[in-house]
This record gives structure tokens, sequence and C-alpha cells, in this order.
């Protein structure tokens, strides 16, 4: 017995199906640009919009190697457009707001461009302050609801009260927060473009 026909499998490349299933995918190929097109996405690359991780796992600060949840003061993430650092699929991470400042300055320096900075937020967290030998520490939070956008916020500077890396820049989303800790701890408040000129 023999069969009229080969299976799809065995065609040669000038069968009909083939062409025709050839057709078809470049057909679909193109629609597929041009509704990237229409979306906006251009095929080169473009990440979706960077979300703040939890820095719980024992993440170590990009600046100082400091495991980040074992000391005090806000922490931060910084995510960049050419994926920096290169070694994870994520941010570089800080343990305090100054060093964060530091490892932008030095990527701004190489060109870098920032897609998204988050620290933490102190008017939402339920941070404590704690005395230890005169000195005035506030706490560490590090879950990912615990941050802000960075570009948002205001900023405690020079009160006095330690972090990690000795005195801290807190972030508040509330001037009114902001204000109001400058008042009882001494300093002064500024916005990010004071921070990053």
């Amino acid at each position: 017995m023999t069969r009229s026909s080969r299976s799809g499998r065995d065609r040669g490349c000038g069968s009909p199906d083939r062409s025709r299933r050839r057709l078809l995918a470049g057909t679909g190929a193109l629609l597929a640009a041009g509704l990237a097109g229409c979306t906006g996405d251009d095929g080169d690359g473009d990440e979706p919009p960077a979300e703040p991780i939890a820095l719980a796992d024992g993440q170590a600060c990009d600046v100082c190697g400091m495991v980040i949840a074992d000391h005090y003061g806000p922490a931060g993430q910084l995510f960049y457009a050419d994926g920096e650092p290169a070694d994870r699929d994520g941010p570089a991470w800080f343990d305090s707001v100054a060093e964060l400042l530091t490892y932008h300055e030095e990527q701004l320096a190489r060109d870098r461009e920032l897609r998204a900075a988050f620290v933490t937020d102190y008017s939402t967290a339920d941070y404590e302050l704690e005395e230890r030998d005169g000195t005035t520490y506030v706490s560490t939070h590090v879950e990912a609801d615990a941050f802000a956008d960075a570009t948002d916020l205001s900023y405690v500077v020079d009160s006095g009260v330690e972090g990690a890396m000795g005195e801290a820049i807190v972030p508040f989303s509330s001037v009114d927060d902001a204000e109001a800790f400058a008042v009882e701890h001494g300093g002064s408040v500024r916005d990010w473009p004071a921070l990053v000129d």
C-alpha cells in the first residue's frame, strides 16, 4: 500500500504547505512589530517600571558591604537603564542615603541613566528612635512597602540622629513630617534635587 502524500515533516522545501507557513509566520512577525510600535515598545529592550524590593535577605550595601537589615537607618535602592549593577538582576542597594548618593554620583559620572530611586519613607514606616550612649539612632525598615520614590521625598539632614553610617539623612513623603522631625531633632529639610546637586 502506498501513500499518496508524505507527512508534513517529510515535505520538501518547495512544498505549498511550507511556503504558506513561512508566509503566515512572516505576516505574523510584521503584525507583531507594528503592534509593538503602536504600544510604544520599539523592541530596544525597554524595561517595565522599576518596583522596590525587600532588602531583608542578607543583602550587603554596594558601597560598604555591611548587611543592610542589620543596621540602623534608612536604606535605599537604585535602578539604572543599563542594568547596573551588572552582577545581578535588580537594583543596587544601600544601608544609608549618603552611600546611595555617593554611588549615584559615580554612576552619573559614567553617563548611566537612572530609571528609579527608592529610599525608606519615614512618613509611612512605624519607626522608632533608640538612645544608646547619648546617641539617637533611627530604626531601619527594609520591607518592600517601606520604600518610596526618592525623587518625591523631603530629607532631614544634619539632625544628629544616626543610622548605619553615622549621621542619617532621613526621608519623609510628608514635608510636614520632615519639618516636625527637624524641629524636634535639629537639622534642615531638603528635597531630592538639593541632595544630588
